[in-house]
């Protein structure tokens, strides 16, 4: 039951991410969803941290978001085929630029992320009950 939980979670995360995803290209005056999927992980992220900081997350809860965590990937690649990218590269330069700038700023921004924090001790193994419950 408690796996539902997380689902449940992810679930809502991610109809607020496209409720703000689709508010947004309507403010920006696009017909799409601009950033849905991105906003519900970065929401997904403070939900799960804000509540397992007060205790009401529990360890079965996860396994649901680490269940749709494993499809993340599959899910988001079948969300970018259905946008419209011949359309969106017919519609001129600017859609090029748009993704070259957005490509460059990542690749700019991987050794700054790097850097955060400050390194840490790897993990100790996993106990036999640890390795039973997983």
């Amino acid at each position: 039951m408690m796996v539902l939980y997380g689902v449940a979670a992810l679930a809502l995360c991610m109809l607020a991410g496209t409720i703000v995803g689709e508010v947004l290209g309507a403010l920006l005056g696009i017909d799409a969803n601009v950033g849905g999927v991105g906003f519900a992980m970065i929401m997904l992220i403070f939900a799960v941290e804000w509540l397992r900081r007060k205790g009401h997350f529990p360890k079965a809860s996860e396994q649901g978001i680490l269940f749709w965590s494993a499809m993340y990937i599959p899910i988001v690649i079948a969300m970018a085929s259905i946008q419209n990218v011949a359309a969106a590269v017919s519609g001129g330069p600017m859609a090029i630029l748009a993704g070259l700038g957005a490509l460059v700023a990542g690749a700019a921004l991987v050794p700054v992320l790097a850097k955060i924090g400050t390194p840490s001790e790897p993990l100790p193994p996993l106990t036999e009950q640890e390795k039973q419950e997983a």
